[in-house]
């Protein structure tokens, strides 16, 4: 009994976390779903696979309907013996996305728990992490597995602690089991924040250990996170194994060109470039949108009233009341360093003002841990504005120049800044009245100083945004002026609103020092404080509005007149969309397209776009099997071309143009006959096309039909009189496609930078190529025995336990 009565608090605060996330998210009590711009486009680039999954109920794990071909082990693939995934959808039982602010909830509230916060304190501190801005923007635009990443992150923490804390079987369980749930999220780059974060973490112990000379007692701790480490990377095999083979042939791998598509000298061997990678950079001084959200303008379309200086322009101009109402819901205020931003990084101030309380009055000083960690991530938020130490991450720290947009780091600052928050309200409530007033005053000396600053500087800033220029010359100078003074209001506005929410809190711990108020209600308003700062400025950015029919969800590209006409042609071949700009998946949920959406897209297939099909050259359409190019007319209207030059699926080419490398195979395209020559690097693959340096022409009366063709199974009959060099429109892609003669494996090797070849025999043959990739069949046994390992793992641990507590007393 006394075991249940113990769970209780935890089980209204979980019920709470529950209902708190369907309040927020209510429209999905209708039924209704949000409408998240990433997942449309996931939509899209996932339907052929979701389609032959459902037809065939087997696992394609390749795409044929985005960038010509590509795996499909980051477009939601399925793998074979996913325990991990079994249990995060037992824990993620709610419609989505209340799915993903719960699970928010939950794991901030348990490294709480594990911190020794009791339960009203951490209910209220982990719906403040929730309701942190930035985590709810990215349910709005779709950045659901970042989300996933991210609701993990505090799990994984706790489990750190408890090790290091020598509670070595259930911390170890716990790690294991959250960091399996980590890496199952599948966004490596959050998962790589958080790496950086307990390296951060493992630091501040070891410190310690070699401080009190318990250096064994840390080993065991290193043994105990290592143990769970390979368990929970073996429990995700698979998807590691087939991600980290893509991940070379990707965006994300070294590029093999050094030489720019302009011709200028390539000076990096990455193919995502050092201004790619810190495109989305945070200014310094925007940083204090964490305690002031709309500081920089809030947002790239921000929702101005009819007391806006736009809106008296607008009407001076004589535009009428109502549209000039609709007008101004969606104005580029944001003046920041970014391109585009959906909402601003707010921690919320009541956060702030707490975690300055906790660094001048906890004790603990595993608060500078969290406040190292936050540090660090606002320093690496500011990317290119800070490049001495952006520059060194990128070129000396592993695997740092894969990810892009390294403004998200500032995620741990947002999650250590709540912990500091809660920390500082629980230090507050069992320290001495001395210190209470002490470190009320001087905290909130510090927040409102830097608010008063802030005013005071505000005559230092231009209020210009990147994109005025445009607007000056399409609308005028006068439109450009109401626009500035609008950010000059919101800047004021939300420094008086951080002010007042300070003040409200201040004052309700100010009453509690002089016994005006009991404990738990200066808790609860304090909870509330903040909560509602956050609360209220979600809701301008993620709400109801946003909310659409299931179907919209399920459905969303409609067929263009353009669709329905180029889908009356039964026949096999790729479609070009040219306002996508190679960059939209809405042509690959109709056809098979040649563009598509992906953080991580195919790098060959990204580099023919950028160096040959921007510039016009039809050669690679056609070799591409490009025969329908979707354009727009001056008035909009799409309209389907036919190009009747496409190469076909497959053909005989008379001639093979050998280069010594890819620089070499990239410019042999510039000027060919695609039809005739096929252009071959010698140095990478001689071992399967031993006659490559046999200078013949070869013949190309002969024929090759397609007969079948499934995302991983292509079938052709090729019949000629001699035997023949063959280039088949396919991508070419080393790791699972296997070619077949007659049943028997043949070798077949790259061309042209991106498509198969192969040499074929006289007479007629059976060509076959099948999708059968290694790495599936070894992961997955991976997979399955680290899965039994956990499993008894947890048995054991489970059994330890009941041991330990004995016989319960009810």
């Amino acid at each position: 009994m006394k075991q249940l009565q113990k769970f209780f608090p935890h089980a209204i605060a979980i019920f709470g976390f529950v209902l708190v996330s369907l309040i927020y998210f209510y429209p999905v009590l209708q039924g209704k779903q949000i409408f998240q711009s990433d997942i449309a486009q996931y939509t899209g680039m996932a339907k052929e696979q979701n389609d032959f999954r459902a037809t065939q109920h087997v696992e394609p794990y390749w795409t044929n309907s985005a960038f010509g071909g590509m795996p499909t082990y980051q477009l939601g693939a399925k793998y074979p013996y996913d325990f991990i995934g079994a249990i995060d959808d037992v824990l993620r039982f709610l419609p989505r996305p209340a799915d993903y602010l719960f699970l928010y909830f939950l794991g901030f509230y348990g490294l709480l728990l594990v911190l020794k916060v009791d339960p009203l304190k951490a209910f209220f501190g982990a719906v403040a992490f929730g309701f942190s801005t930035y985590l709810i923007i990215i349910l709005g635009v779709g950045h659901n597995a970042k989300a996933h990443a991210i609701a993990y992150m505090p799990m994984v923490i706790a489990g750190f602690i408890l090790v290091y804390n020598k509670k070595y079987v259930v911390g170890g369980l716990l790690t294991m089991l959250a960091t399996a749930l980590e890496i199952n999220a599948n966004h490596f780059q959050m998962t790589y924040y958080l790496l950086i974060f307990l390296l951060i973490l493992s630091g501040y112990y070891s410190y310690l250990s070699f401080k009190n000379k318990e250096i064994k007692s840390l080993f065991i701790s290193f043994g105990v996170l290592a143990v769970a480490g390979i368990f929970a990377i073996g429990a995700n095999a698979t998807n590691l194994l087939a991600t980290a083979e893509y991940a070379d042939f990707s965006t994300r791998g070294k590029s093999e060109l050094t030489f720019n598509p302009d011709g200028s000298r390539s000076t990096s061997t990455s193919a995502m470039t050092r201004d790619y990678i810190t495109e989305y950079s945070y200014g310094v001084a925007e940083s204090f949108n964490l305690i002031a959200p709309r500081l920089f303008g809030g947002s790239n379309s921000e929702t101005l009233g009819t007391d806006s200086s736009m809106y008296d322009f607008m009407i001076s101009q004589g535009v009428p009341a109502g549209q000039a109402a609709d007008f101004v819901t969606g104005m580029p205020t944001y003046w920041g360093d970014q391109p585009i931003v959906a909402a601003p990084a707010y921690i919320g101030v009541v956060v702030f003002f707490l975690g300055i309380l906790a660094l001048i009055i906890d004790d603990r000083k595993i608060k500078y841990v969290f406040l190292s960690g936050a540090i660090v991530a606002l320093l690496l938020s500011w990317g290119k504005n800070f490049a001495l130490l952006t520059d060194f991450f990128i070129d000396y720290v592993p695997m740092y120049n894969k990810f892009r947009a390294v403004s998200s780091i500032q995620v741990i600052l947002e999650l250590c800044f709540p912990v500091l928050a809660v920390m500082g309200l629980q230090s507050f409530f069992k320290t001495d009245k001395n210190k209470q007033w002490e470190g009320l005053w001087q905290s909130g000396a510090i927040v409102l100083g830097t608010i008063v600053i802030l005013f005071l500087c505000k005559s230092m800033f231009s209020f210009s945004g990147a994109s005025d220029s445009y607007f000056n010359e399409s609308y005028g100078p006068s439109f450009v002026d109401a626009l500035k003074k609008d950010r000059k209001t919101l800047y004021s506005a939300d420094l008086l609103r951080s002010a007042f929410f300070v003040i409200l809190t201040a004052g309700v711990l100010w009453l509690l020092i002089k016994n005006r108020i009991a404990q738990t209600t200066a808790i609860i308003l304090v909870g509330l404080f903040m909560v509602s700062d956050l609360f209220l400025v979600d809701k301008k950015y993620v709400s109801a509005k946003d909310f659409v029919s299931g179907r919209e969800v399920a459905v969303p590209f409609q067929e263009t007149p353009s669709d329905a006409q180029i889908l009356r042609d039964t026949s096999d071949y790729r479609v070009f969309e040219v306002s996508g700009n190679f960059s939209s998946a809405r042509t690959s949920y109709f056809h098979k397209s040649i563009g598509g959406y992906h953080a991580a897209k195919p790098r060959r297939m990204q580099q023919l776009f950028d160096y040959q099909i921007a510039k016009n050259n039809l050669e690679i359409l056609n070799m591409l099997n490009v025969k329908y190019v979707i354009q727009t007319d001056k008035e909009g209207k799409e309209f389907p071309v036919v190009n009747p030059d496409a190469n076909g699926n497959a053909w005989f080419v008379n001639e093979v143009k050998l280069v010594n490398k890819a620089n070499d195979e990239m410019k042999a395209l510039d000027r060919i006959n695609t039809k005739k020559i096929a252009v071959f690097n010698i140095n990478l693959y001689s071992d399967k096309f031993k006659n490559a340096r046999l200078k013949r022409n070869m013949d190309t009366t002969g024929s090759i039909q397609l007969r079948t063709h499934k995302p991983n199974y292509i079938k052709y009959i090729s019949d000629s009189k001699n035997e023949g060099l063959a280039v088949f429109s396919e991508i070419y892609y080393p790791n699972g496609w296997n070619a077949y003669v007659d049943g028997v494996k043949t070798d077949h090797f790259p061309v042209n930078y991106v498509l198969r070849a192969m040499m074929l025999p006289k007479g007629v043959h059976t060509v076959e190529f099948k999708f059968e990739p290694e790495v599936i069949k070894t992961g997955s046994t991976i997979t399955l025995i680290s899965g039994v390992g956990m499993l008894l793992l947890l048995l054991i641990g489970g059994v330890y336990f009941e041991r330990k507590k004995g016989t319960p007393h009810i």
